[in-house]
C-alpha cells in the first residue's frame, strides 16, 4: 500500500474537559464535555476538498436523497411487479437483490442449489430473466443498482442487452453495480474466483464502462456487510477505503486516468444503533477518501469526492418484539441523513425472521418519506458541524482508520492482507465482543434482554414457495436451450474463454455470450474452466468471547465448563459440534460466533466449510462422529434442506443432535421439530443459555 499523507490531521484539535466515562468499541474514550482549541474548519464549505462537511454545495436543499429500496424476490415476474408498485408509490431508483445461486454463478437447475432458487433475491439464469425484470420500466430513465459481485460479468451483460432489446444505448444506462469482490472474501462470500482473477475482472469492468457508459457507477465499495459481520465503526471504515485504495490502483494499472473513473466510484455503508457515531463516521470516511485520492494528482475535484449509499442495520433488528424494529430503522435512517448519504434502504420489521412482506416494505420506504418530507431534514447543511462530540468522534475515528492502514501497508496491501486473513479476523474478534456484552447484559437490546414484552405479538410473514419458483425456473431455462442458435453459442463461448487466457476485455466478451444466448452458469463455468473456483481456508478464534463477558457472568461460564467435564468423565470425550452451512448463503457471522464461545466454553468445535450440501455435511459429521450438527440458516432455506438432512442421516444410521439457528420464522417451529430437529435457536439467543441447554439435552 502507498504510504498515505494527511493533510490537516489536527483541523479539530479536540480535547477531553472531563473524565473519561466510558470506552466504544472502536477504543475512543468518552468523556461527558469537550472543547475545541481551533475552529478553522468550521469555516470551509460542504462540496469542497475535504469534503468533511457534504459532497455537495446545497446538499438536500437542492435534492434529497434517493429513496432506494433493496427488492428480489422469487421470479423476475414478481420481482417486476413489486418494483412497479414501489415506484408508484414515491421510490426513485431500483436496487436488485439477486437470489444465491445468481449470486454463485449457478444456473436454477444446478444440483447445488435447489434449496436456494428464489430465496433472499430474484432469480436470473438467462436474458429473458432480465427483460422481464425490467418490463415496463424504462432503463433510459431508471437509475438501477444491482448488488452483485460474483457473477458480475454475465449480470452486467444481461443488463446491457436487455436494454438493447428495449431500445436504450448503453451510453443511457445509469445506476450502479456493487462489483466489490475483495469484501467477499472477507464477510460475505459470494465469491467465485480467486482474488487476483476477480480483480482482473474488475479491472475490465472499469474498463468498459469508461469507454461506453459514462452515467453508469462501474463499482459500489461496500463496508455494509463489514459491520452486519460484527466490524465496528473504525474496521468497516479502515477496510472499506482500504479497499477502494486497491481499487483505484488496478485502474489505473489498467491504463486508466484516476479522473477517468474515479469520479464513478460510489460507496456503501451499514448505518447501525449508535447514532453519533455513524454521522462521524459518513463525516470521516469523506475526509479519509478525498485524502486517499488526492495523492494520485486528479485534475477534478470530484474524482476525491465521496458519494455513498447507506443501508440501515438487518443485525440490529431482532426476532423478539418485532414493531420495535420500526423504531430502530427510524433512527438509523436519520443518522444516515444526518451524517450525509445519497441514497438510502431502510430495512423492514419482519427481516430478522423472514424475508419482507409487502406490508413491512411499505413501512421501510415511507419511513424515509417521512423524513424527507415531514421533517426539516432537508434543510439544512451538516447539522452537526461544530458538535463537540460528533466532531470528536470523528476526529478519533479518522486516527484509528491511520492506524489500521499503517497495518495493512506493512502486510502488503489490502489484497494481500485478505489473503493472510488479516481483516476477516479482525472483524471476527469484535462480533465475539459485541455477542459477549449483549450476553452479558452490558449493551441493551430492547426486547432481548432488558424490556421484554410479555405477550409478543405473531405477525404474518412473507413466504416463497421453491417449488413453484424453480419449476418456473427450469422451464424457461428449457426452452432457451431448445430455441437457441447452439453453433453461434459454442463460437461465443470459446471467444470468452480465449479472452480469459489471452486478457482480452471479459465484459465485452460477456455481452456477445449473452448475445448468443448463453445462461448465467455457462458464462460463469466459462471462466471457472480459467480461473477455477475459489475455496476460502476454514479457521476460528478462541479467548475473546471468555475474555469480554463481565464477571458476573463468570460464573456462568464455569457452571458450562463443569458440564463439560462431566460429559467427558462419563463418556471419555468431550461433546464435539459441527457447524455447517447448507446452501449457498456466506453469511457466517453466526457460524463463527458461535464456534469462538463454545470453544471456550470447552466444547470441540468444527467449523464446516461453506456452501456445504446435506450429503457433505452428513459425511464430515460421521467422520468426526460429532455429537451435535448445528445448521445456520440465514437465507429461508431450512423448510427444504431439513428434510433433506434427516433422510439423510436416518439411511446412514447416524443419530446426533440437530440444532438449527438463525433467521427461523417463529410459525415453522413446529414443522422443524416434527422433522425431527431437537432445539432452535433464534436470533439473539444468549450464547451461554444456550450451551447450557444443549449440554443437558446431551
Amino acid at each position: 500500500m502507498k504510504k498515505l499523507k494527511f493533510e490537516d490531521l489536527e483541523f479539530l484539535h479536540l480535547k477531553t474537559d472531563s473524565n473519561v466515562i466510558e470506552e466504544t468499541l472502536e477504543g475512543i474514550k468518552i468523556s461527558d464535555e469537550y472543547s475545541f482549541s481551533k475552529f478553522e474548519h468550521l469555516y470551509s464549505e460542504s462540496g469542497r476538498f475535504p469534503f468533511l462537511r457534504g459532497p455537495y454545495p446545497n446538499m438536500y436543499q437542492g435534492r434529497p436523497w434517493t429513496i432506494r429500496q433493496y427488492a428480489g424476490f422469487s421470479t423476475a415476474e414478481e420481482s417486476n411487479q413489486f418494483y412497479k408498485n414501489n415506484i408508484k408509490q414515491g421510490q426513485k431508483g431500483l436496487s436488485v437483490a439477486f437470489d444465491l445461486a445468481t449470486h454463485r454463478g449457478y444456473d436454477s437447475d444446478h444440483p447445488r442449489v435447489k434449496s436456494d432458487v428464489g430465496m433472499a433475491g430474484v432469480a436470473i439464469d438467462s436474458l429473458r430473466d432480465m427483460e422481464i425484470l425490467f418490463d415496463g420500466i424504462p432503463l433510459d430513465k431508471m437509475s438501477v443498482s444491482m448488488t452483485m459481485n460474483g457473477a458480475v460479468l454475465p449480470i452486467m451483460a444481461m443488463y446491457i442487452v436487455a436494454a438493447e432489446n428495449q431500445g436504450v444505448s448503453v451510453e443511457k444506462l445509469s445506476g450502479t453495480i456493487q462489483n466489490d469482490i475483495l469484501k467477499e472474501f472477507m464477510v460475505r462470500n459470494t465469491f467465485i474466483y480467486p482474488p487476483q482473477d476477480s480483480m482482473r475482472i474488475i479491472g475490465d469492468i472499469f474498463e468498459y464502462t469508461s469507454k461506453n457508459m459514462p452515467k453508469f457507477n462501474s463499482i459500489s465499495i461496500s463496508g455494509y456487510h463489514m459491520q452486519e459481520a460484527g466490524a465496528s465503526a473504525d474496521l468497516e471504515l479502515a477496510f472499506t477505503l482500504a479497499d477502494g485504495l486497491e481499487y483505484i490502483k488496478t485502474g489505473i494499472a489498467q491504463g486508466l486516468d484516476i479522473d477517468k473513473f474515479a469520479p464513478r466510484l460510489s460507496f456503501f455503508f451499514a448505518i447501525g444503533m449508535n447514532y453519533f457515531m455513524e454521522i462521524a463516521k459518513l463525516r470521516a470516511a469523506r475526509y479519509l477518501w478525498a485524502n486517499i485520492v488526492k495523492q494520485f494528482n486528479p485534475k477534478n475535484p470530484k474524482s476525491m469526492m465521496l458519494r455513498t449509499h447507506c443501508q440501515t442495520s438487518g443485525w440490529s433488528l431482532t426476532a423478539q418484539d418485532v414493531n420495535n424494529n420500526i423504531v430502530r430503522t427510524g433512527v438509523e435512517a436519520l443518522a444516515a441523513v444526518h451524517g450525509h448519504t445519497q441514497s438510502l434502504h431502510t430495512n423492514s420489521l419482519d427481516e430478522a425472521i423472514a424475508l419482507p412482506s409487502k406490508e413491512s416494505a411499505r413501512i421501510a420506504r415511507n419511513t424515509q418519506i417521512y423524513l424527507q418530507e415531514e421533517t426539516d431534514s432537508c434543510e439544512h447543511i451538516d447539522p452537526y458541524g461544530g458538535s463537540y462530540y460528533v466532531e470528536y468522534l470523528t476526529d478519533q475515528l479518522i486516527q484509528k482508520v491511520m492506524v489500521h492502514f499503517e497495518e495493512i501497508e506493512k502486510l502488503g496491501g489490502m489484497t494481500k492482507a485478505i489473503e493472510l486473513g488479516y481483516p476477516k479476523r479482525k472483524i471476527e474478534e469484535s462480533a465475539s465482543i459485541i455477542q459477549a456484552k449483549i450476553d452479558s447484559g452490558e449493551q441493551a437490546i430492547v426486547g432481548l434482554n432488558t424490556n421484554l414484552a410479555e405477550d409478543e405479538e405473531t405477525i404474518k410473514v412473507l413466504k416463497v414457495d421453491t417449488s413453484e419458483v424453480l419449476a418456473s425456473q427450469l422451464n424457461r431455462l428449457e426452452d432457451l436451450k431448445l430455441n437457441r442458435n447452439e453453433s453461434e453459442l459454442k463460437i461465443a463461448l470459446e471467444e470468452l474463454e480465449d479472452a480469459a487466457k489471452e486478457k482480452g476485455n471479459l465484459l465485452e466478451y460477456s455481452v456477445k455470450a449473452v448475445r448468443a444466448g448463453a445462461t448465467l452458469g455457462e458464462i460463469s463455468y466459462c471462466l471457472e474452466k480459467v480461473f477455477g473456483r475459489f475455496s476460502p481456508k476454514i479457521s476460528g478464534i478462541q479467548g475473546v468471547y471468555i475474555n469480554k463477558v463481565n464477571s458476573n457472568m463468570k460464573k456462568d461460564i464455569k457452571e458450562i465448563q463443569s458440564l463439560v467435564s462431566a460429559f467427558k468423565e462419563k463418556t471419555g470425550r468431550r461433546p464435539r459440534l459441527l457447524l455447517a452451512k447448507i446452501g449457498q448463503d456466506g453469511h457466517d457471522r453466526g457460524q463463527k460466533v458461535v464456534a469462538s464461545s463454545f470453544a471456550d466454553f470447552g466444547f470441540d468445535v468444527d467449523i464446516g466449510p461453506l456452501f456445504q450440501t446435506t450429503e457433505e455435511v452428513i459425511k464430515q459429521a460421521m467422520e468426526n462422529d460429532v455429537h451435535i450438527i448445528g445448521i445456520s440458516s440465514l437465507a429461508a432455506g431450512h423448510l427444504s434442506f431439513v428434510p433433506e438432512l434427516m433422510h439423510g442421516l436416518k439411511k446412514n444410521n447416524f443419530r446426533p443432535l440437530i440444532v438449527v439457528g438463525g433467521v427461523i420464522p417463529p410459525e415453522d417451529y413446529d414443522t422443524l421439530y416434527l422433522q425431527g430437529v431437537d432445539l432452535i435457536f433464534g436470533p439473539g439467543t444468549n450464547l451461554m443459555n444456550a450451551a447450557k441447554e444443549l449440554i443437558k439435552k446431551l
